[in-house]
């Protein structure tokens, strides 16, 4: 069995899940708004359960549930939540986001989904990493759908996708009425292009509020921001 990957207050096992913990993941755990103190917070293709242990590390939200449709995922998931701190307030469904819409009748006060997002085709031999990274499996259009009828009047949906699908999924969300209050584009260092935007959404229409993030100003030595985002989170930082 392969080594837990060890947080600074929990630790995530991941050698069932197809998609390993990444960069991404963490940095929306890390970036995503609690500052109107959510109950119920769900987070959509749990994965290993990351992002869900993350808002239970930051938060202190009632609720916290996730959703995951691969067995084995959805199983790490249970694992990751059993052997946390906060298991009293983590509980994962074994469910796709259509049908989970169709059976619940809660709404959250924050919706978190870090989506399979290689829209192209490249199958890499193993089945279950192409099905969480293609969104064939959550087109983003099924995603925003999802959350404009899981959400609260009041609450924000978070997010993070290629940059280059941002003007994209922007304008689908608008037809849920879904509109961005926050944009974060992402980089990896000073002179590579911005690869990731990270984004949140409510129903209202505010003024955007659009900044960068660089990862690393060289190899292994990361910016300011980015070990301030992360700080509570890596041990190394």
């Amino acid at each position: 069995m392969s080594k837990p990957f060890q947080f600074k207050q929990f630790s995530v096992h991941q050698d069932q899940c197809a998609m390993k913990i990444g960069t991404d993941g963490v940095l929306l755990g890390a970036w995503s708004t609690i500052d109107k103190r959510p109950f119920a917070i769900l987070d959509i293709g749990s994965g290993t359960g990351l992002i869900a242990l993350m808002m239970a590390q930051r938060s202190d939200a009632d609720m916290i549930d996730a959703i995951e449709i691969d067995g084995d995922a959805y199983e790490q998931s249970v694992e990751n939540f059993e052997r946390s701190p906060w298991a009293d307030r983590l509980y994962c469904y074994h469910a796709g986001l259509d049908e989970f819409v169709d059976e619940l009748d809660e709404k959250y006060d924050l919706i978190i989904s870090n989506p399979p997002f290689y829209s192209e085709e490249v199958p890499s031999g193993n089945e279950a990493r192409d099905m969480a990274r293609q969104n064939s499996s959550l087109p983003f259009e099924e995603l925003l759908d999802g959350v404009s009828k899981l959400l609260e009047d009041e609450g924000l949906f978070s997010t993070i996708i290629p940059f280059k699908e941002e003007e994209t999924f922007i304008k689908m969300a608008s037809s849920f009425n879904l509109y961005p209050n926050r944009v974060t584009r992402v980089k990896g260092n000073p002179t590579a292009e911005i690869k990731r935007s990270l984004l949140e959404f409510s129903f209202s229409e505010n003024q955007m509020d659009i900044g960068e993030l660089t990862i690393e100003k060289a190899r292994h030595e990361y910016t300011d921001e980015y070990i301030g985002l992360t700080k509570d989170f890596y041990l190394k930082m």
